[in-house]
């Protein structure tokens, strides 16, 4: 990798290559990338993280050295983590860099939502290649750490409560198992059946609530089934408060959200808003993207409008 800021050829990519968990044979994955690239006559520069930490310092890395198009072949937290590097860049404008992604792993919603396949590396080199791109919106969490003010920037979404613990336990499960797998699903239909609460207070819009509910997504993109109707370029937040349904009603709305009609369902109110103040969640777990979320109160979600070039499919 050629170390010099600025040599850099324009059309040269910087690729982060993040291995699928669980997966013995890794090396697999990215020979098969590889090749493609090299039939497709692609200029490009890599580097392998097995360290989720690692992919946000490289991927700024790549930025800070000149690299004006940004891939990462991984999940969806490689994803979030590849962001965040971009955005912690010390660049004082993005507008010539452009991120791309090739879905790789178990968890790839973001893809998903772009009709990218994790099975079909080619087809996502063959729409980087064209390089179409969209200015898509930019989420971010913000929260006073001492006197230092954090943030952590998101595509999909923040999800606060059951959701944020859901989130969890699939993680552990899919970096030791490789798949979703029985335990999984079992730990996961145990802990919807518990219906915990907790007793969040925060602000959408004008609105207070203080109240005891199951769990809050907000929303930048679809957000794991719970903000269908989401998009990460109209300028706006999707919220979905859940609060306690009963054991029949909690059935109903997991076959809702499947199929995409969750906000359908009695028990979850809507919202769409430009920013959600959080003051108090007590006990409740936070994930960005799948990322958990160290935190403190009050921590304020918003957005940055259309504010970096992401290359789509046409």
């Amino acid at each position: 990798m050629n170390n010099t800021k600025g040599s850099v050829s324009l059309s040269r990519w910087g690729i982060v290559y993040v291995p699928m968990a669980g997966v013995r044979k890794k090396h697999r994955r990215w020979h098969q990338i590889k090749e493609y690239l090299e039939l497709k006559k692609v200029q490009y520069d890599y580097i392998q993280s097995e360290d989720y930490g690692a992919v946000e310092r490289l991927a700024r890395m790549y930025v800070e050295n000149g690299y004006k198009t940004i891939v990462v072949v991984g999940g969806d937290m490689a994803i979030n983590d590849a962001l965040n590097g971009i955005m912690a860049s010390s660049l004082e404008s993005l507008d010539d860099i452009s991120f791309g992604i090739i879905p790789n792993g178990i968890g790839n919603d973001f893809a998903s939502f772009w009709g990218l396949e994790v099975d079909e590396y080619k087809k996502s080199i063959d729409y980087l290649i064209k390089g179409v791109r969209r200015r898509i919106d930019i989420g971010y969490c913000a929260f006073g750490d001492g006197d230092v003010l954090q943030k952590r920037y998101f595509l999909m979404a923040v999800n606060i409560g059951l959701g944020a613990k859901a989130i969890e336990i699939s993680d552990e499960c899919k970096h030791f198992w490789g798949k979703r797998n029985p335990t999984y699903i079992i730990s996961l239909f145990r802990l919807f059946l518990e219906r915990k609460q907790y007793k969040m207070h925060l602000k959408v819009n004008d609105e207070i609530l203080n109240d005891r509910l199951m769990t809050v997504c907000v929303g930048n993109s679809r957000g794991y089934g719970l903000t269908p109707s989401a998009v990460p370029y109209n300028g706006w937040l999707d919220v979905s408060v859940v609060y306690r349904p009963e054991l029949r009603q909690l059935i109903q709305g997991l076959w809702m959200m499947l199929r995409g009609h969750i906000l359908n369902h009695k028990m979850v109110k809507p919202y769409r808003t430009k920013k959600v103040v959080l003051y108090s969640a007590e006990n409740a777990s936070v994930c960005v993207d799948g990322r958990t979320l160290v935190y403190s109160c009050p921590l304020e979600i918003s957005l940055m409008p259309e504010f970096l070039n992401f290359i789509v499919p046409n």
